[in-house]
């Protein structure tokens, strides 16, 4: 990646760190859907009864020219007159009225009739509701690539994804997450890639399609081979195992020796992807010791769900925009949490987030590790130090948005009230079907859980 082309801004990556930029985050990172709210509340919506003078800019109302239209022809029947006017005044009613009649609040989702049955712009508004916890880079940079990239990726990877080995791959990365490493694999063209974390093989094959011609590093603890004797599954011929018998941890490969015997000088030129569960602080201490700088991570698990300590989480601050949460069980979050949990399988109610003594960082105040198996109660104060050592080493920082909304998904897993706006918006259904998307199974699209891409360095000095 050339260092000196100018970067895009994401929507969601941080302002510059001045005290004005600071008191404002703090503002609005209380909550989001309380100012969306305010917004809502007051933004102008036409009034029947005012009196301020709009008439260089306001049409009369159409009863108004009924009726001095009718004065003219008062000659005529009263009967007929009467009955025009009538006519007239129901006809202008309807009209005046009607866009009240389904003025429906686009984020309450008791609103709707069920999930996938809901109208389109209110499953577009409810994208980032409740907040999307950007991590904040230390220099402001966000990614090369535009939504426009992301589309034009979607129409070539879909016929690959049809061609997959492991048709179904459950609990293994969906549709959403193994598009989302082709393209950044595709687009960063590494030198070699190392995944921890392999599953049946699904990961592998994936960046395979990324790169035909590049070697990879598998890390596992049981080889993929062992699948086979199940059913479907993939080995790589031109991948190293670390794997079965020869498994070594992530954290434990001696890898000045192994980049020595792959003939890597350059260690930009490596693309890291982690889908092993274990704490992401963990894996990005252990990756920058290593000198690594390109890092994909598979399950960066949203607060209050998962079974390791994610990136996501640790940057759930309370002065990052999106981040913070109360636990007061009558507070706007809480009721609004209470009511999305109805409609989406893994979104999380108060009861759930916060755990004794009001922790809701982590999960419930713990910082999981390895599969679920290891969990570490972490005061507020650490979180938080986590959360500056994160900034202090990061470059970029880059959530995949869902492929698509889920009114075209119709996905009804995770909550888009926390997650980014799709690339593939609700009601573009024409897009959605151009791209391929819809001739997928609907239960490959349920798989998303924040697919993050980083760019780490070592602390500025």
């Amino acid at each position: 990646m050339n260092n000196t082309t100018t970067l895009l801004r994401h929507p969601h990556s941080p302002r510059s760190s001045t005290p004005g930029n600071t008191m404002l985050d703090r503002s609005v990172s209380s909550r989001r859907h309380a100012a969306e709210s305010d917004a809502v509340a007051d933004s102008p919506t036409p009034d029947p009864s005012s009196d301020d003078d709009e008439s260089k800019t306001k049409r009369q109302h159409i009863s108004l020219v009924a009726s001095k239209y009718l004065s003219r022809i008062s000659h005529v029947s009263p009967y007929l007159v009467i009955c025009v006017f009538a006519l007239f005044g129901v006809v202008s009613f309807f009209f005046h009225y009607s866009r009240d009649l389904v003025c429906i609040s686009p984020y309450d989702p008791l609103s709707r009739i069920g999930p996938g049955l809901y109208r389109l712009d209110a499953a577009e508004s409810d994208f980032g509701y409740l907040g999307v916890p950007w991590c904040r880079s230390k220099h402001g940079k966000t990614v090369e690539w535009t939504t426009k990239d992301l589309i034009k990726g979607l129409e070539e990877f879909v016929p690959i994804y049809e061609t997959r080995p492991i048709k179904n791959n459950m609990y293994g990365m969906g549709f959403d997450h193994s598009f989302g490493l082709w393209f950044i694999a595709r687009w960063l063209k590494p030198d070699l890639m190392i995944e921890s974390g392999a599953f049946k093989g699904h990961s592998t094959w994936v960046l395979r399609q990324a790169m035909p011609d590049k070697p990879i590093i598998s890390i596992s603890p049981r080889h993929p081979a062992k699948y086979l004797q199940k059913g479907p599954a993939y080995v790589d011929e031109n991948c190293t195992y670390f794997a079965g018998k020869d498994f070594v941890d992530f954290g434990s490969i001696d890898w000045g020796s192994v980049m020595k015997r792959h003939g890597i000088t350059n260690l930009s030129r490596v693309l890291i992807f982690f889908d092993d569960h274990q704490n992401e602080l963990k894996r990005l201490k252990q990756a920058l010791k290593a000198g690594f700088q390109q890092l994909v991570f598979e399950d960066n698990y949203d607060t209050g769900t998962g079974d390791h300590y994610s990136l996501r989480q640790i940057c759930d601050q309370s002065y990052i925009r999106g981040g913070g949460h109360s636990c007061f069980k009558d507070s706007d979050e809480a009721r609004i949490r209470a009511r999305r949990k109805k409609f989406w399988e893994k979104a999380v109610d108060v009861e759930e987030l916060c755990g004794s003594g009001e922790t809701w960082w982590g999960v419930k105040g713990e910082m999981r590790d390895n599969f679920n198996h290891s969990n570490k109660p972490i005061s507020y104060a650490e979180h938080f130090q986590n959360s500056r050592y994160v900034e202090s080493i990061l470059e970029v920082y880059w959530e995949l948005p869902p492929v698509a909304g889920p009114s075209l998904t119709h996905q009804t897993r995770y909550d888009p009230a926390r997650a980014p706006s799709p690339i593939v918006e609700d009601g573009r259904y024409g897009l959605f079907q151009r791209l391929g998307l819809s001739r997928l199974e609907t239960s490959v699209f349920n798989g998303y859980t924040q697919m993050v891409y980083l760019q780490i360095s070592e602390q500025d000095s």
